[in-house]
Parts: structure tokens; sequence; C-alpha cells
């Protein structure tokens, strides 16, 4: 009989189709084993753009010693709080290889969120590779590489992996698997200190952190003159962008991802889509790649950018998909995740309305048209959209909904607000209901629907924000409470056009420490791991003992972070000044409507 896991490699391995072609072949024998481990499924892994783009991109490069692999959190694993086991006790494999994951010589770990460090632990446990970098040693254990959005902040997860790779990673990661290749069977400290020198690449290991009592870094130093005193991101010319960065390179026969261009054009104080340079994707890339999805009869596409809208050939991509949708003999579902509404036209609205559109989340089943517009006005307060340099303000949005309403496709809007911002007053708050029900009414539709997305003000690595306080999580409950019971009193007999949805309350909790915290975090997330902590049911207090146990509490990561290091020092860019001045209008702001 064969085993559980296997059959359901074969299973995937046979579902999958290669929308960029082939890959080269065969590879020398001598090439690195490179493993991309993922914490979801297979459908969702496919959508997972970074590791994936870099898995196509080692496969597809002679030129590079090394053939990459995938490994997944398969649907044959069994679950014990964060624990996952293989079923009957097989070794954790890869999708393409039979041999055990810990047996690579390079692991690449993908972490998209914060509040998902974690999952590196239970990674690295079911592959039975090592937790801890010093217990690796050379030629019996993989260098274990991270990356992505939810290592902004390495320094949690700073003793368990051994390199993180910053930014867009297709250059140096591809020179640290040419540098792992030469110096194979080298002792490890010589492996990690010229891994060091590539732009790019962080190595945590070689800093020494002076930590300060309840959380905190006083002093940071490179352990040798030759480590760089600071890392920065890494970001590809246009030329350089591969194939696989812009359109997901494997389906599974049902669903496609394209994100039409990287980055955006504004630079919002608590956002990190402005980070990247601005690129739009080759249209003569995309519309090809939407033929190939037609030839292979896959219905279902994500168009997943940070703002679609701002996309140089939108209206040209959409009229290919409409072609395909209107020569299918079924369905073609396009998914938008991302616009702004003040970029919105009347002919971006028509080439929607020409498609079947869907959204990204599951909970948008009110019987109202599917249209769905996105609007992020972040704040009701016009003042605190104005200080966080947000440029939707109220205008812009009626001007979007007047568009709408002359369109019966569109019968939805989502928006997204924030709570919990320094300087934000209950009123501000509260005003969120107001604000949802002026947009309904200018909506001007008794089928339409508005849903209110909420999330805490969360201050991120690397935005001109992260220095500020941030809300008590278990207050957020309370204000999301009294929000959608005001809205629910001002809509009256419409109450029912209008969802209020809040977020993972043990999520924010681990989100609160892990963006800012310092190397004892990931210590105190170990702890939690090791005793079989859920982290999906997280309590303030399961995480405040933790902390305790190495020396911080949960209560110092809210705090204004004003000492003169961030504890991601090495690998801030942000400027100081513009953090000043983002300090000084809100208590400025602060000031004025509570008066000393």
């Amino acid at each position: 009989m064969t085993a559980a896991l296997t059959a359901e490699t074969d299973r995937i391995r046979a579902a999958e189709i290669h929308l960029h072609g082939p890959y080269p072949g065969p590879r020398h024998p001598d090439d690195l084993r490179v493993v991309f481990v993922s914490p979801y499924g297979h459908a969702y892994s496919l959508l997972a753009t970074g590791p994936m783009a870099l898995h196509d991109l080692v496969n597809r490069r002679t030129d590079v010693p090394a053939t990459a692999e995938r490994a997944l959190a398969y649907d044959c694993l069994t679950g014990d709080g964060n624990q996952l086991h293989t079923p009957g006790s097989e070794p954790y494999r890869t999708i393409e290889n039979p041999a055990p994951v810990h047996q690579a010589d390079v692991v690449g770990l993908s972490v998209t969120n914060a509040g998902d460090l974690h999952s590196v632990l239970r990674l690295l446990d079911l592959a039975g590779i090592p937790r801890r970098s010093t217990e690796r040693t050379t030629g019996r254990h993989p260098l274990v590489v991270g990356g992505s959005g939810g290592l902004a902040n390495p320094e949690p997860m700073a003793d368990f992996l051994d390199v993180v790779a910053l930014g867009e990673a297709e250059r140096s990661f591809l020179d640290l698997l040419r540098l792992v290749h030469q110096l194979r069977g080298a002792p490890r400290a010589v492996l990690l200190e010229q891994a060091a020198r590539i732009p790019g690449l962080y190595v945590p290991s070689l800093y020494e952190h002076t930590l300060l009592p309840g959380g905190g870094t006083a002093a940071i130093r490179p352990r040798s003159l030759t480590v760089p005193t600071a890392v920065h991101p890494q970001f590809l010319a246009p030329g350089e962008v591969g194939a696989a960065h812009f359109a997901s390179p494997i389906s599974d026969g049902s669903c496609a991802l394209v994100i039409a261009n990287l980055g955006c054009r504004h630079s919002c104080h608590m956002c990190t889509l402005g980070t990247p340079p601005f690129r739009n994707a080759p249209i003569e890339q995309l519309t090809a790649y939407i033929d190939t999805l037609e030839q292979h009869r896959i219905r279902k596409i994500v168009i997943s950018s940070p703002t679609f809208t701002q996309y140089r050939h939108r209206d040209e991509l959409l009229e290919r998909i409409a072609a395909y949708a209107d020569r299918a003999d079924e369905p073609v579902s396009v998914i938008i995740g991302s616009v702004r509404a003040d970029e919105v036209t009347p002919g971006y609205l028509d080439a929607v309305a020409r498609l079947d559109p869907g959204h990204l989340f599951t909970e948008l089943s009110l019987d109202a048209p599917r249209g769905v517009l996105t609007i992020a006005p972040e704040f009701a307060d016009a003042d605190l959209v104005r200080i966080f340099g947000k440029t939707m303000d109220e205008t812009k949005v009626g001007r979007a909904l007047d568009l709408c309403r002359t369109r019966s496709h569109f019968g939805t809007v989502m928006l997204y607000f924030m709570v919990g911002a320094p300087g934000e007053s209950e009123q501000d708050r509260l005003a969120i209901a107001d604000y949802a029900l002026r947009v309904y009414r200018r909506l001007g539709r008794p089928d339409g629907a508005v849903i209110v997305k909420i999330q805490q003000f969360m201050p991120k690595p690397g935005t001109v924000s992260q220095r500020l306080p941030m809300a008590d999580p278990d207050l957020v409950d309370g204000w999301v409470t009294a929000i959608r019971e005001r809205l629910a009193a001002l809509a009256g007999p419409d109450h029912d056009r209008f969802r209020v949805l809040w977020g993972e309350h043990s999520r924010l909790l681990l989100e609160a420490v892990c963006d800012r915290g310092d190397r004892r975090v990931g210590h105190a997330l170990e702890t939690l791991h090791d005793a079989g902590t859920d982290f999906t049911h997280l309590t303030k207090a399961q995480l405040g003992q933790a902390l305790a146990r190495h020396g911080i509490t949960f209560e110092h990561h809210l705090r204004t972070m004003d000492t003169d290091l961030l504890p991601w020092h090495t690998v801030d860019t942000v400027p100081a000044d513009q953090e000043r001045a983002l300090a000084a209008a809100l208590r400025a702001r602060t000031a004025a409507v509570v008066p000393a």
C-alpha cells in the first residue's frame, strides 16, 4: 500500500501545470538541493509569490548550481497544538523528491506576517532540523534562510534562522547558492561570514546585541570588522524581474495568480507597499499568460497587485481576460484584490463589469450584486488621514461611489479602517459608523451593501510609524462592538445592509511583540511551542507568562519606541526626521483635541 504522504505528493504532481514551460534538464549531479518549505496547503502555496518565483528561478537558471523543490503543510499531516506530524512517521518529503527535507543543502522559509513567526518552529520540527542555528553543523544540516514581510524585523527569529533575505531575493539568494556550492564542506562560520557580505542578506549570529531589561536593545556590535554595520533590502530593476514574479509559474488546474505591478505610487506612513520601487509588468507577458490559462481551461484568475488601478495597461489586460471569458463554455471568475477608489475610472468599471468578479474575502455573501469596490480610507477623521500621509479623502471616495451608482454591476463597497492609532479619540472611532452610512447613502441603491473591515493600527518595522505606541489589543473588541452598535442604530431598518468584520485576537497579540521585539521574543515563542500551545487561541496571560520567563513584558512592546536603537536597527532604513515629524503632528493633534 502506498504511504499517505507519497500518495498525496503523487496526486499533486499529476494535477500541476507549469505555466511558463518546462524546466531545462538534466541538472548536474553536484547541484545543491534547495527546499522551500511552506506553512500553507497546496492551493494557497501556489499563490505565495516570493518562494514560488525563487523556486522557478532556481530551476530555470542553468548558471545556478542548484535544483529547487517544495514541501507543504500537506492535507495528510496531523496536528497537535502547534505541532505537525506525518502519517505513520513517514519522513517529511517534498513534492518532487522522496528524500527527507532535512537532507537538503538549503531550506527556505517564507513568513508573510509577523504573527505567524511561530510557524518557523513548527516547520523546522516537522522537517527534523534543529531549531537553533548554533545546533546545526556543516555537512549534516541545511542552511536555513528566511524571508518575506513577516521578517521586516528579523530579530525575534535571530537564533533560529541562519540568514534572512531582505526585500526581493532574486539576486541575493542566487548569490548565496553559488557561495554555498563554492564553500561546500567549509566551516559554517566561514560560510556565514562570507554570506553577510552579499547585499540584502542579514546574518543574525554575526551581531552581538546588548539587551535592556523588559525589552529593547541598548547596543548592537558586528562580531568582526568584515561584517557590515547595516544591511538594506534589495529590489530589482524593471528588466531584472522574472516572469514568475508577475505571474504564478505553477497552477493546480483551477486557479492562477497575476501581479500586474509591484510597489505603490503612494507612501503612507503606516504602510509598507510604497517601500519597493513601482514597476509595471510587461503587458505582452501578461496577455500571453492569459492565453496560456485559456489553453489549460484555468477558470479562476486572481489579480493581486498592491493596487491594480495603478497598472498602466489595466484596460488591455482586462480586455484580454474578458475575451477569454466570452469564448469559454464555463464562467471565468476574476478576483481583484485591491484598487484605489481615487484611481477608478468609468473605463475601469466598464471593463470589470464584463467579468465575473469575486473577492478574496469569503465573508462577502450578501444578496447584493457581485461587483465589489474596495476602499481603504483607514481613518474616518480627515485630520488623521492627512497626518498619516493618506490621500484617500472622502471627496475622492464620493466620486468613486458616484461612478458605481451609474453602473448596476457594482453594489458592494468594502471599507478598510484602522482603530487604535495615536492621536485617535473615541469620537474618531465611532465616526467610522457615520462614514459607512454616508457611503451607503451615496451609493444610493436599496440592494447595496457596505462591509466595514476593521484592523488594529500596528506600527510596522520599515514604516515611518514604526516607533509610535500601539493600543492594547484587549481594548479593540470593545471598540469594535461600539462601532457595530452605533452603525446598527444609525442604519435603522437598513442595518442588514451592513457588516462589520474584525480580525483574530490571538494574532494581534503575537504581532504586537513580534513586530517590535528583540531576540528574546523568539525564545518566548519557543517556550509556548514546547508547551504545546495552540497559537490560534493564544491568550494574553499565556503570552505574558512566556515573555516573563525571558525577562521581557508585553506592555513594553506597546510603548513608544523612544530608545536610540530599535531592535532591528541593522536593517532599518526609515529617515529619522520623518519619524519625528509624524510624532510631532500626532502630539499637536492630541493637545488640540484634549487641551492640557
